[in-house]
């Protein structure tokens, strides 16, 4: 793998990678200097100086799209194609005002399309600065060193690094300190294994700087450890930068992409079936087949919806813009159907079911006596780790601070780390007692873990061995706090002879059990009434978290989960594929999981055909949140957690998920109003053309009228995506589905072709014969003219009045205006649809379109059919939702 990227490096990524590679061998005073930085790092003036010369930490394939490009992508979409196709043809045939008005038409979706696209980049481009990472580096401020967090493209070539597990590598970089420091480099060499790194100059330049184990390299993620870097190459000028550049993947086709797609090859598969059907019996019957031909071609545009492509943009662009007022951000716009989709969420415990404010409630000696020893030996532990502190840290250091026991640390300084992994479940400080100058190695950990490198403990005020029997005792207190809903963590400690020697994982053996410390994280008061509303919603929840079952339990029986049925991680390794899959839809709280176990239990899920969700805020989670289809993360994760998520939340809470998973349902509702209304409207007027073209004498309509006809209809359905949604709608998660349009279309379509039939007749043998004294056949060339005029117009109004009013029948499964009301938005679409539609034949445009006015007595008719109409497509859509469930 590692032969294979280097061989797509270009000659000028060579130097880059020779500037490595040069890196590995360089001490760190000489490699600071041949970057004029020092142990303290830049100050302002050298950072902009260094930005001068080396440029931004931005990779080039990440800057967004000119406006050109995004105008040519709304431009470039099957139904636009196909339209454009039919203006070509339309201008060979000298058909200019048909070509005139399908380029306006492709040219307003286009646009349209454009401008929200672009608003919608801008709206997203800034709410995700809401969730930017950040990083941190030394630096000079008013001639102080200290560490200080920058935005990561605030980074510069030379810049001292402080990395520690849970961030994700900003830059390639060369280590000058490192302490058991593992990264992930799968993103860059396909390895799964995470890789030791170090500190140390090499005495050898390897042959490729991946294989350099001081060396680290942007994208990568750092599983555990701390460590300090010189920053060499930045942005476009890193490996992973270089390999983005030249490789340019296009993203992954989601679900929701596949759908829009698959409704584009339904309509355009109806268009090519009932096209050349039209152009056959028009030929053959009317005998001028270059009438026919565009007459067909008309056909063709009328079944277009050309505003589908804009209609989604501006859905899901309003969907993100309305999430983000409920505090929900959205990286990708496609997750928003999936959000609305999700019917099992994944969560931990930790600050979503709880509180988020784990607080230290007891430090107690192994007979569950207060001491402060014990405070003493815990708070040096998680003051002076320098990795990735955890909600128990902070609430240990908090509490020290809190009740103003400063004075603990005074007479201590730190030696030397063991990080935290989650492997071994817990960390180790050494510290030194500068009073008598000994040492000692702190350790703090899940109790279990503890007492398997225990030989000894702190009991009845002597230091004893750990028997058995001591050992039960200790597990059954710390089980009674864990009964309680207390998180309990062993500590201990032992004295090191000399401090000279590297401590590393082996010297964590023999140690003294000192005791526990007691920390309690209270369930939400929301959480109980969140999980009834995700529950209300279709959305079942399930606990997946690496905390102990007995916390577990407590906790998610306070919510009202069922945590007595519970699995926990042990088992599920134990189990194959098809067990764990029966176990995934059966039990809901899972403890004592590990990463890998998480991923598993999200693949189960998916592959049982639910759309999950995964929300996370750790390294723990990173791997499940890319399993799922919607990562969830917050804004105070880590960045790991961050990067793999499409969803990020800027408040840790339930509730504020159910708020987004309902836009994100309102979102697909809209979407697939306009998809299935267009789509039975369109089918329903060209069926109606089609018997029409077999039994008419002449042409039901001009092909410009049919054209200004699905203009019309179009600008009015651009108020969709501001439509109002059923509350009873937004229950239930909404799949994808695009074979459920064939069968609306061949049924509720054909309804409204009867009443274009019954205009048919009410115009050819009542209307018209009334008006201009006799038959069609019987009159004069001249009259015969004015008859058809008539006739179109006429159909022309109902076909507009008929399509636009269906848009309110079908716009939900309720009677509409009784149980159920659109958008102010909407309603003016619809009116002012009806209105130009309307008065067209009134005015020069009308009359170029060959349109007359029609008498004031076609309107009371036309009232009495739009009010059958309406009656029998009423009737319809119950008995289509008797038969299919669902109307949308």
């Amino acid at each position: 793998m590692v032969k294979k990227i280097i061989s797509l490096v270009t000659q000028q990524e060579k130097v880059v990678n020779e500037k490595l590679l040069n890196a590995t061998t360089q001490d760190v005073k000489d490699l600071l200097k041949s970057y004029n930085n020092t142990v303290e790092g830049y100050d302002e003036k050298q950072v902009e100086s260094s930005r001068e010369e080396f440029g931004e930490n931005i990779l080039q394939h990440k800057k967004e799209q000119p406006w050109y490009k995004l105008l040519l992508s709304s431009i470039l979409n099957p139904f636009s194609i196909v339209l454009i196709i039919l203006a070509v043809i339309s201008f060979f045939t000298k058909d200019y005002a048909a070509v005139s008005i399908i380029v306006f038409m492709v040219l307003l979706g286009a646009v349209l399309s454009f401008m929200q696209e672009y608003k919608s980049s801008k709206a997203v481009e800034k709410l995700t600065e809401l969730v930017e990472t950040k990083i941190t580096v030394q630096r000079l401020d008013n001639h102080e060193s200290i560490k200080m967090e920058i935005p990561m493209d605030e980074l510069v070539v030379g810049d001292i690094l402080h990395l520690s597990a849970g961030d994700i590598i900003p830059a390639d970089a060369r280590l000058i300190q490192a302490k058991d420091f593992f990264v992930s480099q799968s993103s860059l060499t396909g390895e799964s294994e995470p890789v030791e790194k170090y500190g140390e100059t090499l005495n050898e330049r390897p042959k490729q700087a991946l294989e350099a184990n001081n060396l680290v390299f942007m994208g990568c993620n750092i599983i555990s450890g701390s460590a300090q870097a010189v920053v060499i190459t930045i942005g476009s000028n890193t490996i992973f930068g270089n390999i983005a550049n030249q490789l340019q993947e296009k993203p992954v086709i989601t679900s929701f992409e596949k759908g829009v797609n698959s409704v584009s090859w339904i309509f355009i598969r109806f268009m090519l079936i009932m096209a050349p059907v039209v152009l056959l019996l028009n030929g053959f019957t009317k005998g001028n087949w270059l009438e026919a031909f565009l007459f067909a071609l008309s056909v063709a545009v009328g079944l277009t919806p050309e505003m589908l492509p804009m209609i989604v943009s501006v859905n899901l662009a309003k969907g993100a813009i309305a999430m983000s007022k409920k505090k929900v951000i959205v990286k990708k716009l496609n997750a928003i159907q999936n959000f609305g989709a999700m019917d099992v969420l994944c969560t931990d415990k930790t600050g979503t079911i709880t509180q988020d404010k784990v607080s230290l409630k007891y430090y107690l000696n192994i007979h569950g006596q207060e001491d402060d020893r014990i405070l003493r030996h815990g708070f040096l532990n998680s003051y002076y780790q320098t990795g990735l502190k955890n909600l128990m840290d902070i609430a240990i250091i908090n509490h020290v601070q809190d009740s103003e026991q400063q004075d603990l640390f005074n007479n201590y300084k730190k030696i030397d780390e063991i990080p935290f992994d989650f492997n071994r479940r817990r960390m180790s400080v050494v510290v030194e007692n500068t009073t008598n100058e000994s040492v000692q190695l702190i350790t703090k950990g899940a109790i279990e873990e503890m007492l398997s490198i225990c030989t000894h403990a702190e009991y009845a005020d002597s230091i004893e061995e750990l028997t058995d029997e001591i050992r039960k005792e200790i597990l059954n207190r710390c089980y009674e706090y864990n009964e309680q809903g207390f998180r309990v963590l062993g500590i201990a400690h032992k004295n090191l002879p000399s401090i000279d020697s590297v401590i590393s994982v082996d010297d964590e053996q023999g140690m003294v059990l000192l005791g526990y410390l007691a920390f309690f994280d209270p369930p939400k008061e929301s959480t109980k009434d969140a999980l009834n509303a995700l529950h209300e919603y279709g959305v079942n929840v399930k606990v997946l978290t690496g905390d102990n079952d007995a916390v577990t339990r407590y906790i998610c029986n306070q919510v009202g989960l069922n945590g007595n049925n519970i699995i926990l991680g042990e088992m599920v390794e134990a189990m194959d594929d098809a067990e764990l899959k029966k176990c995934v839809e059966e039990v809901d709280v899972f403890a004592k999981l590990s990463p890998a176990q998480k991923t598993r239990i999200v693949e189960a899920l998916r592959n049982d055909g639910h759309t999950v969700g995964f929300m996370g805020d750790g390294i723990n989670d990173a791997s499940a949140m890319k399993m799922a289809d919607v990562g969830i993360s917050v804004d105070s994760a880590v960045d790991i957690a961050k990067e793999s998520a499409s969803i990020i939340l800027l408040e840790k809470d339930l509730m504020v998920l159910e708020n987004g998973i309902i836009e994100g349902r309102k979102t697909y509702a809209n979407i697939m109003k306009y998809i299935k209304i267009t789509a039975s409207s369109n089918f329903g007027n060209m069926f109606s053309i089609l018997v029409a073209s077999a039994f008419l004498p002449f042409m039901p309509m001009l092909p410009l009228q049919i054209l200004i006809l699905n203009l019309i209809y179009d600008i009015s359905c651009t108020a969709i995506p501001w439509d109002n949604v059923d509350e009873d709608y937004l229950k239930k998660p909404k799949q994808w589905d695009a074979s459920s349009i064939s069968k609306f279309m061949i049924y509720i379509g054909p309804t409204s072709s009867i009443f274009d039939i019954l205009t048919y007749a009410i115009l050819f043998f009542g209307v018209c014969p009334f008006v201009f004294g006799g038959a069609y056949h019987t009159l004069d060339p001249a009259k015969q003219l004015l008859f058809v005029g008539l006739f179109q117009t006429g159909w022309f109004v109902e076909s507009l009045w008929t399509q636009t009013s269906i848009i309110h029948m079908l716009r939900s499964s309720k009677t509409p205006f009784v149980h159920t009301f659109p958008s102010k938005q909407l309603i003016f679409g619809t009116t002012f649809g009806i209105i130009v539609g309307t008065i067209l034949p009134m005015t020069g445009l009308g009359k170029t379109l060959n349109m007359v006015q029609l008498p004031f007595t076609y309107y009371f008719i036309l009232l009495g059919i739009i009010i059958m109409y309406m009656i029998v497509v009423t009737n319809m859509k119950k008995i289509y939702i008797r038969k299919f469930k669902e109307l949308l």
